[in-house]
């Protein structure tokens, strides 16, 4: 006998255990060497990390893919693996040494903090696979990658020197986002722009040869000391007529020009903007128009470098004394702003100062502010890499779902920058780049590869230093789904499951790792890495809030696997997956889930109380009894249905229409219509009744198993001890077939009953019919088939709608509501049983109530400003309570008719 109740706490490990086993998961199975592929990569986590609730979903909407596929008989491949994190991994390491009181990364030098790295991997890395396990998620284990594997690394080197021949790859001296903190570029993805409480200040710069002053507003003074022009906007009225002339740089002598640029807004600030390219991006482009020098001030760690910087020096009048200013070498950039900004107070050339709230932009790892720094890195020509990624989404060849995530996509595309890729950091791929003593640089995939071209070129062999920076985390990442499947090496697995069937990812991740897929896939194996991106929302708090440990609001997923259970959990994911909306996190609903979860081991035990058992060759086609034809037509439609809605990535549809499907139509109807005949004598009929659920409840395991795999597994082991043998674990069992045989007439026999108890249910409580009452129905003008369907179902009915008696009759009575069931009028006579005219004012002033929540929402909606301003999800939730309010209104009204009729 059954458990009477669920426990995943107990089930969970022990189901998981039995998966990995049978090698349930396995890619390249024997019995499936001729099926289609069907195979995704896992969005690599940082080794770093743990799981968390945006995890949570991301695996289980994939998981509900690759589950659904494998039991259609495809070869699945769900690709696990880590990604080495570069940031995130030294900085914990660094960490980790500092609280030990151990030698610094500088200290050991790079081979021993590496190794130091690679211990921590060993003993912390990788937690977060073992605990997407506890999720239920069905990767090929047996395939781990790691982005710094042999294997990997391989293929990273090779795309670098590839893409080094070709061009792609080159060395410049540009800006870069640079983390004083970490001493390494970041890109702008990795840059948070945090609201600072700064100042505004207004310097006065002497235009050379008058007595007139240009003023500038600034919230950085530090770096006018790397100033090489002033801007105005050639259509500024007020100040035009300084374009052409120059100004003596304040502090310093520098004779810099006014030039006339469009950057310079003539609403914002003084409308002249002072330009130092070296330390700013947009400064940066209009020294590039203008032909301006730049002019670098600061050393890695931000502080003020001046001694020996001929740039700095260049053009100063020998008459100007930088005696003072290059005190300030070695100066933090903050307390030399306040230096400067005392000196320019000093001169009478600080105007005024304003306060002023502003971004900031600020490491998203360190949490110090970014500084735009002129340095050499190495850099990859993205705009051309994008274009064929462009025209594959735009050719349809890769589609998006939700489509209006293509216009992220396109936008970023289209104005794409040099990508950045190198990282002055230890943890990474170290850069395939050698360097002779002149400085000449061979790239090439190994030492010893370019040892030879060195030779090769000199006619000797020098002495090679390897460039000593590591390649973007993203650069490795984006060789994902070819790397992982053994390329350059293994062909033959790439050609299996290479292009990928779909990436499921989030909105924030399209430009970091979704087009440098496309990019890298596209130059390399000359076709889409995926055909299908699925964009899934982010998921917040119940308040509608993103999460933040700032906050205070993050909710760990382990934490509600612990309360609720796996199944639980996955199941409010999937069906609050509305495409192209957030998530609201509501426990409650979670909470119902569970419930959901003991309703159908509920059920499974009701199955094995009344014999329920599966029956050899059993044809669900050939039932006879019309409740077992309409149950197995209701199966029909949702394995239709859910398999429709699983395939075009509508998550919430197919769970839904499950959930619908086990719980109303099978739970509360089927198996409460069959009771009598399970109660009754026995014979055929009983036999079938018996079999038919046995049968359902076997195909609701498989349409349950890719949202639900722990209870549907648990249940397809105990059911499977009756009967006949099951061949396999439910995890490989085939996904239910829809039946050809017509069952209409079943479903409109047994669809009028149900719809009409839940029609009279609904009236009884709308109209605060105590729910202990029993009540007359009246059949008004009936016809031949009613009046028959009626009379061999009205036991069922009276018990049901808890019905005394039911009445054909040719009017309705006066004091009844009536409803229309399968176009039959239906009647309640009300006289005695409520205060009808208490019940007229009561729906009447129901009614005003939720109209006017609708005339306020439709308010809402008619304010243009609203709609520009309002967030989808709020808009979304809006039309939700309208049409819940409107659907009150309608159930009212039809009541309120009915009384007055």
């Amino acid at each position: 006998m059954m458990e009477p109740r669920f426990d995943s706490a107990l089930v969970e490990a022990r189901i998981a255990q039995t998966w990995e086993h049978a090698g349930a998961f396995k890619a390249g199975r024997a019995d499936r060497a001729n099926a289609e592929a069907f195979s995704i990569v896992i969005p690599p986590p940082n080794v770093t990390g743990s799981l968390h609730m945006g995890h949570a979903l991301n695996n289980t909407l994939q998981d509900i893919l690759v589950r659904f596929e494998r039991m259609r008989g495809k070869d699945v491949l769900w690709q696990p693996g880590t990604d080495h994190a570069g940031i995130a991994t030294q900085m914990i390491v660094e960490r980790q040494l500092a609280e030990r009181k151990l030698p610094g990364r500088r200290d050991m030098g790079r081979v021993g903090f590496l190794k130091r790295v690679w211990e921590w991997k060993a003993e912390s890395g990788g937690i977060i696979l073992s605990q997407l396990k506890r999720l239920g998620a069905s990767c090929d284990w047996s395939r781990e990658r790691f982005t710094m594997d042999e294997g990997l690394s391989k293929a990273v080197a090779k795309v670098f020197v590839e893409l080094h021949k070709k061009g792609l790859i080159y060395k410049a001296k540009r800006l870069v986002n640079w983390d004083p903190k970490m001493l390494t570029a970041i890109s702008d993805l990795e840059v948070e722009l945090h609201d600072v409480k700064g100042n505004l200040w207004h310097l006065k710069y002497p235009v050379e040869g008058t007595p007139e002053f240009i003023t500038v507003a600034t919230t950085r003074p530090e770096t006018m000391l790397g100033d090489t022009a002033v801007a105005v906007h050639p259509d500024n009225k007020k100040l035009k007529h300084f374009i052409g002339k120059f100004v003596t740089l304040p502090l310093v002598g520098r004779r810099i020009p006014i030039v006339g640029d469009t950057y310079a807004d003539p609403e914002k600030g003084t409308g002249a903007v002072k330009i130092t390219p070296a330390h700013d991006f947009n400064d940066f482009e209009v020294g590039k128009r203008h032909s301006l020098p730049l002019i670098n001030i600061f050393d890695a760690e931000a502080k003020l470098s001046l001694w020996g910087n001929d740039d700095f020096i260049a053009n100063v009048p020998p008459s100007t004394s930088l005696e003072y200013i290059l005190t300030l070498h070695g100066t933090d950039r903050f307390a030399a702003r306040k230096m400067i900004v005392g000196l320019m107070e000093q001169a009478e050339l600080l105007e005024k100062i304003e306060p002023h709230l502003h971004k900031v932009p600020h490491g998203d790892r360190s949490g110090v502010v970014v500084e735009p720094w002129l340095t050499d890195q190495w850099y990859v020509d993205a705009k051309t890499l994008a274009e064929p990624a462009l025209a594959a989404v735009k050719g349809g060849t890769t589609k998006f779902f939700p489509k209006n995530n293509e216009k992220v996509y396109f936008h970023w595309l289209e104005n794409i920058e040099p990508w950045c890729i190198s990282r002055q950091l230890w943890w990474g791929h170290q850069i395939p780049a050698w360097y002779a003593p002149d400085g000449e640089v061979f790239v090439a995939e190994s030492l010893e590869l370019a040892q030879a071209a060195a030779l090769k070129h000199f006619g000797h062999l020098p002495l090679l230093r390897r460039d000593e920076d590591v390649l973007d985390t993203w650069f490795s990442s984006a060789l994902w789904p070819f790397s992982t499947l053994g390329w350059p090496d293994n062909i033959a697995e790439l050609k299996r499951y290479y292009p990928t069937s779909v990436v499921v990812t989030g909105f924030d991740i399209i430009f970091f790792w979704v087009a440098r897929m496309m990019m890298m896939g596209l130059e390399f194996q000359d076709a889409v890495p995926f055909r299908d991106i699925y964009i899934h929302g982010l998921v917040l708090d119940e308040k509608g809030q993103k999460m933040s440990k700032t906050k205070g609001n993050v909710v760990d997923p382990l934490e509600l696997i612990d309360l609720y259970g796996a199944d639980a959990l996955r199941f409010f994911m999937a069906i609050s997956a509305t495409q192209g909306r957030n998530i609201k996190l509501i426990k409650s609903q979670i909470e119902g889930y569970r419930n959901f979860v003991t309703k159908i081991w509920s059920a499974a035990r009701f199955a094995e109380m009344n014999s329920c058992v599966r029956v050899e060759g059993f044809d669900p086609s050939g039932v006879t009894e019309q409740l077992n034809q309409w149950i197995v037509g209701e199966l029909d439609k949702a394995v239709i249905a859910v398999g429709a809605a699983i395939s075009s990535y509508r998550f919430n549809e197919a769970a839904t229409l499950t959930y619908r499907f086990v719980w109303n139509t099978f739970c509360d109807w089927h198996l409460e219509l069959v009771k009598p005949i399970l109660q009754g004598e026995a014979g055929e009929l009983q036999h079938e009744t018996r079999a038919t659920i046995a049968f359902v409840l076997d195909e609701i395991l498989k349409l349950l198993h890719p949202f639900m795999p722990f209870i549907t597994e648990e249940l397809w082991a105990i059911t499977g001890k009756f009967g006949p043998a099951r061949t396999s674990l439910l995890a490989l069992a085939p996904w239910p077939t829809a039946l050809t045989k017509d069952t209409s007439a079943a479903g409109a026999t047994i669809g009028f009953i149900v719809d009409a108890v839940s029609e009279i249910r609904s009236l009884r409580a709308e109209m605060n019919v105590n729910a202990g009452a029993v009540i007359p129905l009246v059949v008004i003008g009936a016809d031949d088939g009613i009046r028959k369907l009626v009379q061999e179902r009205g036991e069922t009915l009276k018990r049901l709608a808890r019905l005394s008696e039911i009445q054909f009759v040719d009017e309705a009575p006066n004091g009844s509501v009536q409803m229309v069931v399968h176009g039959q009028i239906l009647a309640l006579p009300l006289v005695g049983i409520v205060d009808l005219e208490l019940e007229r004012a009561r729906l009447s002033k129901e009614i005003g109530k939720w109209q006017s929540e609708v005339d306020k929402i439709d308010l809402r909606f008619a304010n243009s400003d609203f709609m520009a301003r309002a967030k989808d999800d709020v808009i979304e939730e809006n039309r939700e309570r309208r049409q819940d309010a409107a659907g009150r209104i309608s159930k009212m009204t039809s009541a309120l008719q009915g009384l007055e009729r």
